[in-house]
C-alpha cells in the first residue's frame, strides 16, 4: 500500500506524535529530557516552528505547533530526531534505530479543534496513570499554559490569547478547561486523525486544505474515507 502524502501547510497547526520503536523508551533520564527540549526550542527556531504544547512520556512524545513555512514541521522533526538518537545511542551505549518509522502528525483546525488538542496532549500522563493532574508531570507545557512557569519554548497561540485579556486571566481560563474530562469519542477522534496523517476539524476546514493542498478526502457510500491524490486545477 502506498504511503500517504504527509499534509505539510503554512500557518495551520499541526499534532505531532513521535513513538520509540517497539514502544521502548525514548528517555531513560532527566538529561535526556532537557537536551531533547533544547533541542527542539533550537530547531523550531531554525525552521521557524511556533510550539505551542508539548508532552514527553516515556516512550513517546506529543507536540502541537504551527510551521511557518510549509517544510518547517517536517524539517524540524528530522532535525531533531537525528540529533537525539545519536545522543542517545551515544550516551546509554547502544546502536540502531530508536524512532519507530517517521512522525505521525494532523492538520488541526484552530476554530474548533486547538485547545481540545492541547488539553489532549497535556492529559497524556493522568491517562497514563502517571499522576492524578497534570500539574503534577514536570515534562509538559502545562506549567506554562495554566501556571503561568514560563517556558522559552512556548510560543502562545492567538487561540490561547484569547482566553482573557492578561496573563493571569489566560492561566485561569486555561486551568478550567481541564475541570471536564475529554469524550471517548473526542478522544477516538484526535486518535484516528493523528494515526492517518489525517485532518481534525469540521467540513469547512477540510474543504480549506483540500483546496490549499490539492488533496481531497472521497467520503465512501459506508462512512469511511480514503485519499484521493489530485493535482490543483
Amino acid at each position: 500500500m502506498a504511503r500517504l502524502p504527509r499534509l505539510n501547510l503554512p500557518d495551520i497547526p499541526q499534532h505531532i506524535v513521535q513513538r520509540g520503536n517497539n514502544r521502548q523508551a525514548c528517555f531513560v533520564t532527566k538529561q535526556d529530557r532537557i537536551v531533547y527540549l533544547e533541542k527542539l526550542k533550537e530547531y523550531s527556531g531554525k525552521f521557524e516552528v511556533a510550539v505551542h504544547a508539548f508532552v514527553l512520556m516515556t516512550n513517546h512524545v506529543h507536540i502541537l505547533a504551527t510551521p511557518h513555512q510549509g517544510e518547517g514541521v517536517s524539517l524540524m522533526m528530522q532535525a531533531l530526531g537525528r540529533y537525539y538518537v545519536r545522543y542517545f545511542n551515544k550516551i546509554h551505549a547502544r546502536t540502531g534505530t530508536l524512532w519507530e518509522g517517521r512522525f505521525k502528525s494532523a492538520l488541526v483546525d484552530t476554530e474548533n479543534y486547538f485547545l481540545t488538542v492541547s488539553r489532549y496532549i497535556e492529559l497524556n500522563p493522568v491517562r497514563a496513570k502517571m499522576v492524578e493532574a497534570p500539574a503534577e508531570y514536570k515534562w509538559t507545557s502545562y506549567h506554562h499554559n495554566a501556571r503561568g512557569i514560563r517556558a522559552k519554548l512556548i510560543t502562545e497561540h492567538p487561540c490561547y490569547l484569547s482566553l482573557g485579556c492578561n496573563d493571569l486571566n489566560r492561566q485561569s481560563a486555561y486551568r478550567a478547561l481541564f475541570d471536564s474530562q475529554l469524550s471517548r469519542s473526542k478522544l477516538d477522534e484526535i486518535r484516528s486523525a493523528t494515526n492517518r496523517a489525517w485532518v481534525l476539524g469540521g467540513e469547512k476546514f477540510k474543504r480549506d486544505i483540500e483546496i490549499k493542498s490539492g488533496v481531497q478526502i472521497i467520503f465512501n457510500s459506508w462512512g469511511g474515507n480514503r485519499w484521493n491524490v489530485e493535482e490543483s486545477c
